[in-house]
């Protein structure tokens, strides 16, 4: 069992479960977490649109978390488990990264938002990083 990889699928895992809360709860979830103004205003209106987006989303992040999960081990192995280990990797890096350049154009959101959520992508994708590194021979 990888101990990073078990790491990253959880905190993939947590992050699906606040995107439900987000849905559930509505418009103050999604000012909370800086979806943007319009998202909020979307979801008081009860617009699909919201809900439509954050499943999506949350969907994204189960199966990176299943990934990641399978990748340490705790469960079968999942096709094309190498390829999507990568790719989950450098979305996280990239997102990670790209977010700082949008702090000062924000595009509906917070410079906050783009700080927190670059900084926790970020983190997610080194985990990730580390625990594809040590798995990546029995992959």
């Amino acid at each position: 069992m990888n101990i990073f990889l078990i790491i990253a699928g959880t905190l993939s895992a947590i992050v699906a479960i606040l995107h439900l809360g987000c849905i559930y709860y509505g418009a103050p979830w999604y000012r909370f977490f800086g979806a943007g103004e319009q998202m909020a205003v979307l979801a008081d209106r009860g617009s699909i649109q919201p809900t439509l987006i954050t499943s999506a989303i949350v969907v994204i992040l189960s199966i990176w978390s299943l990934y990641a999960f399978s990748a340490a081990g705790i469960i079968y192995r999942l096709p094309f488990i190498r390829l999507a280990l990568i790719l989950i990797t450098l979305i996280y890096l990239v997102r990670g990264i790209a977010g700082f350049f949008f702090i000062s154009s924000p595009m509906g959101r917070s410079p906050e938002f783009w700080v927190w959520s670059s900084v926790i992508c970020l983190s997610f994708g080194i985990v990730h990083l580390v625990g594809l590194k040590q798995q990546w021979a029995t992959l």
